[in-house]
């Protein structure tokens, strides 16, 4: 297995446009998606969905943010920002959360968690969870 170093969170991965993927994503940097991803994302960074982007699965992460379409939960650490073309189908746990006018979502948000629990809820849903 190799070893994390500190040099990864500098690293920014990128799904353009015309790519499609299907399968979970784990890393330590930054995600910006303006192809497509069809599975979970898990990252210690921020992800950007740009406005031809569209994830369908769940996200997690420190901050985001969305102009494209996500279908599916999204678990922030930190900051969600949802722009004006931002279309999210699912669940919303984040700590803090930004709406910019004409930004379309639907179902739950969840804004009572601390960052400790939502740091405990990753965990679990990553199975990362020791006991």
């Amino acid at each position: 297995m190799a070893k994390n170093n500190d040099n990864d969170a500098n690293v920014i991965n990128l799904i353009g446009s015309g790519t499609e993927i299907t399968g979970d994503v784990n890393c330590n940097g930054d995600v910006r998606i303006d192809g497509i991803l069809n599975g979970n994302l898990l990252t210690k960074g921020k992800v950007v969905i740009g406005e031809t982007g569209k994830a369908k699965g769940e996200i997690t992460c420190k901050n985001a943010d969305i102009s494209g379409k996500l279908e599916g939960k999204i678990i922030i650490s930190e900051l969600l920002s949802l722009k004006p073309s931002s279309l999210i189908i699912g669940d919303i746990i984040t700590n803090r959360l930004a709406i910019e006018p004409g930004a379309k979502f639907t179902g739950n948000c969840n804004m009572n968690k601390t960052e400790g629990a939502l740091s405990a809820e990753t965990k679990k849903n990553s199975g990362q969870e020791k006991k």
